[in-house]
């Protein structure tokens, strides 16, 4: 069965999320390997080597600790993590991998383009205690009408505009009240004109370096609503007609206006480290993802000084984009044992008493599975995720739907080149129309 088809019962599909990230968020590619080379025969104890790649560089360190505490439990399995993000661009080097027969046994994939790209490649997940447990809305779209799972879902994400509370306080300005653009645009200005006396830069930080902030993460909020909040819609629209182009183009207006300059160079480790944990601005658009930078540069700013509101939409008013930003896949190449082995290490993963632990303490997770109810969240950006998941004031995530490229190599670069001067608004709009029907013949 093709992905085509288990995608397109629209009825049953839920879809919250992927990152692509790409993005999702950050950093370059980062290798880190426990462990030697083992055979991969049989399950008769000797020793099985697990090579994992995965989209989100972010919780690598923590992922390796994951595995060496996974090792010593298991002498059987040696278990090698390759993470590759953000100025790396994951989904070429994973397709590179496969193409030169250097195949992973774990990784990661983020909507429906990397999934159908690669199903034939990937195994029967539906026997998991992952998959059983999975959360309502997090599985469903990675599952087929014959009860075949594709992939299990890595956790949930959310992102909008991360605030320093200190900052607006001494602004006199309640982040809370900021649901309509006139009103952030008005916070903005006020918070600009006290610059000096705040002790900041600017009120922005854009990367304008990171194409995926504008053009995933930021677009995706203007165009969730003419794709009904659904993935699948943008993995089937031929065409797109940017009905919210106008609110699009002034969300982004703002960001570059008020950022530290120029936007065009800055990236997305200088928007995190150098100048919001350093409180050189007053907020930036990204998602809960960063707690862990934020927490290494300064753990008292990280725990008491951050907060996250929605990026206003008219009509969606104080809904934050909440999704799934990638998937676990296992690959089906290998023997039975190497199969399952992959499957037992997920699964103690999310399951074992040992593994919940760091999901939510160390990778810092909002988890996207059952049993964790008696387990705090450890971050305040991810409380927020976790409350608006819980009360379902959400927006869907319609980018992991996008073209494979569309992003990276037209979208982007066209937002780039209006930001640059190089284009007006209607020349950006209009080529990233045109690119978009190209791609889908």
């Amino acid at each position: 069965m093709s992905v085509h088809c288990s995608w397109n019962n629209r009825n049953k599909v839920l879809f919250i999320g992927s990152c692509a990230l790409l993005l999702a968020a950050c950093g370059n590619e980062d290798g880190a390997g426990p462990g030697g080379m083992g055979s991969n025969d049989e399950g008769n104890g000797e020793t099985i080597q697990l090579n994992i790649m995965q989209g989100k560089v972010e919780f690598n360190s923590q992922f390796n600790e994951l595995a060496d505490q996974y090792m010593a439990e298991n002498d059987n399995i040696q278990i090698e993590i390759t993470s590759v993000g953000g100025g790396t661009d994951y989904f070429t080097q994973l397709t590179t991998r496969f193409s030169s027969g250097d195949e992973p046994d774990i990784f990661s994939v983020a909507g429906p383009n990397e999934i159908e790209q690669f199903q034939d490649l990937m195994a029967d997940m539906s026997d998991t205690d992952a998959a059983a447990a999975a959360l309502e809305g997090t599985i469903e779209n990675v599952t087929h009408e014959d009860g075949r799972v594709d992939a299990i879902p890595y956790n949930l994400e959310g992102y909008g505009f991360i605030y320093n509370r200190e900052v607006f306080e001494q602004a006199g300005i309640d982040p809370e009240t900021l649901s309509t653009y006139e009103e952030l645009r008005s916070a903005v200005e006020t918070i600009d004109n006290q610059k000096e006396e705040l002790g900041i830069q600017a009120v922005f930080a854009l990367p304008g370096a990171e194409s995926w902030v504008m053009g995933d993460h930021l677009a995706n909020v203007y165009l969730s609503p003419e794709l009904n909040e659904n993935p699948i819609e943008a993995y089937n629209a031929e065409t797109l007609a940017f009905e919210r182009a106008d609110e699009f183009q002034q969300m982004l207006d703002l960001q570059v206006d008020y950022s530290i300059e120029p936007v065009l160079s800055l990236d997305y480790s200088q928007q995190v480290e150098e100048y919001f944990s350093l409180g050189q601005v007053a907020m930036i658009q990204q998602g809960n993802w960063i707690y862990p930078t934020l927490e290494q540069m300064d753990p008292e700013f990280a725990e008491s000084n951050v907060g996250m509101i929605p990026i206003p939409l008219e009509g969606y008013e104080d809904r934050l984009p909440v999704g799934v930003p990638n998937y676990w896949a296992v690959n089906d190449n290998n023997d039975d044992a190497t199969v399952q082995a992959a499957k037992d290490f997920l699964d103690w993963m999310y399951l074992s008493d040992e593994g919940k632990d760091f999901v939510v303490s160390e990778f810092n997770f909002v988890p996207a599975y059952e049993g964790y109810e008696d387990l705090e969240i450890s971050d305040p950006l991810s409380q927020i995720v976790y409350d608006y998941s819980q009360s379902g004031d959400t927006l869907g995530w319609v980018f992991t739907g996008f073209p494979t490229g569309y992003q990276l190599n037209e979208f982007g670069p066209n937002l780039q080149a209006y930001i640059g001067g190089e284009m007006t608004w209607e020349e950006t709009i209009e080529a990233s129309k045109e690119a978009w029907e190209s791609m889908r013949q």
